[in-house]
């Protein structure tokens, strides 16, 4: 049995979706992971992931390890104590702590493999869930972000603890996203935020506000077709950013690059400190804008249209 989930990017609201703000966040089909899982001639449940330099056998995984802790988590909501020998493929072009997605598109395509391999299909609310509690394992305290847009592979309005919206695009636009080759973890530029937050709240509780303004404009920009309105809307929300610490000189750089490039907007994306920046950008200088962001330093970049 085969699955793949795809990569995802926030345009909006990261940071202060934690703190039940909204934010808006799109799947990026050109990245994507693939899980195939086969009945397997030796006993045990083997797992080979080249992406993480992994091959080994469940059995000899930590409790708490990334892809292990997945496979368990299915077994044990399946009810499953003695699951039959197994070889797990996990492949995935979405690169790892860079803010699109990779772990919970790692799980999403694992939990749905297996569980189809295994006879017992799960909804999309039931995966949703799933992924979102090994979230929390990685990340803390996760906005859910990740595991709802991979998940639902849609693009989405989204506040912590309110239903799931899903959003229409009025006009296709075009992002160009550069990755800055820095692995960065979430859990530890959320906890810092959440440190900065705790001593000064008033202060911080004023710049979530400035960005859940800025991803409502943002919406009703999509929405009515206007997408060239969301340029001054990622500088402003990269300003912010900024001011919660998350930003680095190297994402400082790609944004400064993209803008030079053409671009009509510029700002970090996800949890910041490395991983990726996005750039809106007309569909003819799409092109240019990688090239200068590649020129500037980024290590790869992807180019993909919303709507």
């Amino acid at each position: 049995m085969k699955a793949s989930a795809p990569g995802k990017i926030i345009l909006f609201g990261e940071h202060a979706v934690v703190y039940n703000r909204p934010a808006l966040a799109v799947p990026v089909a050109q990245v994507h992971v693939e899980v195939e899982v086969l009945d397997s001639d030796s006993a045990g449940v083997h797992i080979h992931a080249p992406i993480v330099d992994l091959h080994a056998e469940l059995n000899t995984l930590p409790a708490d390890h990334a892809i292990g802790s997945v496979i368990l988590k299915v077994f044990s909501t399946l009810g499953i104590s003695s699951p039959p020998p197994l070889h797990i493929n996990i492949s995935s072009t979405i690169p790892v702590a860079a803010g699109l997605g990779s772990g919970a598109a790692v799980s999403v395509a694992l939990i749905r493999a297996l569980a189809v391999h295994l006879a017992h299909p799960l909804t999309n609310d039931q995966v949703n869930e799933m992924v979102f509690e090994i979230e929390k394992l990685h990340h803390g305290t996760p906005s859910g972000i990740d595991n709802t847009v991979i998940t639902y592979n849609k693009p989405v309005f989204f506040i912590k603890g309110l239903p799931i919206e899903t959003f229409k695009v009025g006009r296709p636009f075009t992002i160009v996203i550069g990755d800055t080759g820095i692995s960065a973890l979430t859990k530890e530029s959320v906890g810092d935020v959440r440190a900065l937050w705790q001593k000064e709240p008033d202060h911080f509780e004023g710049i979530f506000n400035e960005i859940g303004k800025i991803v409502l404009s943002a919406r009703q920009s999509i929405e009515n077709g206007n997408p060239d309105l969301l340029g001054p809307l990622m500088d402003q929300n990269h300003v912010l950013l900024q001011k919660l610490t998350v930003s680095s000189p190297e994402l400082d750089g790609l944004v400064q690059a993209a803008r030079h490039a053409g671009a009509l907007g510029a700002k970090l994306s996800g949890g910041g400190r490395g991983g990726n920046m996005i750039a809106l950008a007309e569909q003819a200088s799409a092109e240019s804008v990688a090239r200068a962001l590649l020129a500037a330093g980024a290590r790869r970049t992807i180019i993909t249209q919303v709507g």
